[in-house]
């Protein structure tokens, strides 16, 4: 099982990627939780949701306290929220900036895995706006090989109707262009 801790902002669609990753598992034939954690939150507020994949049924119905992969929508958040914190000791930090990996290493005082792509850029190109959540499931995607990103393909359409083009297309570029840092 792989358990993924997301950290964005109100209105960001961390809550939409949790669920499209569940639905992509699901259609794989995995298992999967998808579930928000946050309470009178606004919009821009800080706010996390969780996935978990598998591939046998998931007995567990806590939250995630020691998470395999952290994935950050908003650069912003880093230094604001400890993001890494309960990270496991192998575990992955995807991140979405436009900063140099040896940057946010020193400032998290990280020294693990990491993966970096500028999404926010791809989303402003390929959507035209600066939400990241769909252009983040690409780097999710490659940086774990959790699933297939085809899987995401039927979630995405049914969610976004007719901007799911540029959503896959903005996942895509993700895909091929995040960066890995050991």
């Amino acid at each position: 099982m792989i358990e993924i801790r997301w950290h964005g902002r109100g209105g960001q669609g961390a809550v939409t990627s949790v669920e499209l990753l569940a639905l992509a598992a699901i259609e794989e034939g995995k298992y999967a939780q998808g579930f928000p954690a946050f309470g009178p939150e606004r919009r821009g507020a800080p706010v996390m949701a969780y996935n978990r994949v598998s591939d046998k049924p998931i007995k567990i119905r806590s939250g995630i306290y020691h998470p395999d992969v952290v994935v950050v929508l908003d650069p912003s958040l880093v230094g604001l929220v400890n993001v890494t914190d309960g990270l496991k000791e192998n575990g992955l930090l995807i991140v979405n900036t436009s900063k140099p990996p040896a940057t946010l290493r020193e400032q998290l005082k990280y020294k693990g895995r990491m993966a970096v792509v500028d999404a926010t850029a791809i989303a402003r190109e390929e959507l035209g706006v600066p939400i990241a959540n769909t252009t983040m499931l690409g780097a999710v995607l490659k940086a774990t090989g959790v699933l297939k990103m085809e899987s995401l393909e039927g979630p995405i359409e049914e969610r976004f109707g007719k901007i799911a083009d540029k959503n896959k297309r903005a996942m895509k570029r993700a895909y091929e262009g995040v960066k890995m840092v050991k």
